[in-house]
């Protein structure tokens, strides 16, 4: 699949819930309406458009949320994936989690050929964590790290920097995660859904965090990429990697190969635009059948366009688009 700017598109990542049990400030309302369970997917359905996209070039499938592994018997959809990996048309096949399941999950998730996992964990400090998640523990989650690294998982800690929240932890974050074998990656906030708090409080640019780090830490550049839009440097001090997701102070667009299915079965071809292509109803139609649904994804490609609107500052009260992370994917 190429879109109308040359960019081949091999990147799928599939929001299997909006639901979560955390309700992180940069992501979330608080009181959240989630959908309707009569509009969301099934497994089965999902599992089906996947199919889709890899027959049509799609080689990385990422599975998020909401909070992926609160879906009940969601391993069902890892495990038929999963075995697409290698010789069914999949090179790899990963999640992002809030880390909450992973005790329960890790194991089976490495089982079902999942192999590298991203944990959303922003501070290690107790308190700070069950400010940023509203209700959240720091231990069930530190917890799932580390059973996810028993089970043979490559781990990145992703974490949203945040103005006068959790600027002050890099360092100390750099460091842990060194100590454990992890690889870190800091991501600017974006301007995603009508949340309690202001953005512009919120809003930390990576580009003087970066600078504020080479302080203390030599940050080599380096060519590593995981098919994602951060921009990695190793560490020399701890042989391990630090990413920047930067869509504000330097977006990636111009190397976006990735398109986000949501679990009703909505396409979105930029996660910065609200232009979308819904995939349900081909997918339930039996008249419209695979050729079908193969075109109405071709004819959605055709659409991406070539960068997102994400702007933060005081003249925009306004999220550049209203839904929230959660419903997307992340």
């Amino acid at each position: 699949m190429i879109d109308p700017f040359g960019r081949k598109v091999s990147y799928l990542r599939v929001s299997v819930t909006d639901r979560c049990d955390l309700r992180c400030v940069y992501c979330m309302a608080e009181d959240m309406t989630f959908l309707p369970k009569a509009e969301v997917l099934s497994l089965e359905e999902l599992d089906r458009l996947c199919g889709a996209f890899i027959d049509l070039g799609v080689d990385r499938i990422r599975l998020t949320g909401g909070e992926p592994l609160v879906r009940k018997n969601v391993i069902s959809l890892f495990r038929s994936l999963g075995s697409r990996v290698g010789g069914g048309g999949l090179r790899e096949l990963t999640t992002t989690t809030n880390g909450t399941q992973l005790v329960r999950m890790a194991a089976d998730l490495y089982a079902a050929g999942v192999r590298r996992i991203n944990v959303s964990m922003d501070t290690l400090d107790p308190a700070t964590f069950t400010a940023v998640t509203r209700w959240g523990r720091l231990e069930p989650t530190l917890d799932g790290i580390f059973a996810a690294k028993a089970a043979g998982l490559a781990v990145k800690i992703n974490a949203v920097a945040m103005k006068g929240v959790n600027e002050s932890e890099f360092d100390r974050m750099i460091a842990w995660c060194g100590e454990h074998g992890f690889d870190l990656c800091l991501i600017e906030t974006m301007p995603l859904g009508e949340i309690s708090g202001d953005r512009n409080d919120q809003y930390l640019p990576l580009s003087s965090v970066r600078a504020k780090l080479r302080q203390n830490w030599t940050l080599d550049e380096t060519d590593y990429t995981t098919g994602g839009p951060a921009r990695y440097y190793a560490v020399r001090e701890t042989g391990q990697r630090i990413g920047f997701i930067t869509p504000l102070t330097h977006n990636f667009c111009e190397s976006c190969n990735r398109v986000r299915l949501t679990c009703t079965g909505t396409l979105f071809m930029c996660l910065g635009q609200d232009d979308a292509a819904d995939l349900r109803r081909p997918l339930r139609d039996p008249a419209v059948g695979s050729e079908g649904l193969r075109q109405a994804i071709l004819e959605a490609i055709s659409r991406k366009p070539k960068g997102h609107d994400f702007v933060i500052d005081r003249t925009r009260s306004k999220p550049a688009v209203a839904r929230h992370m959660s419903v997307t994917g992340g």
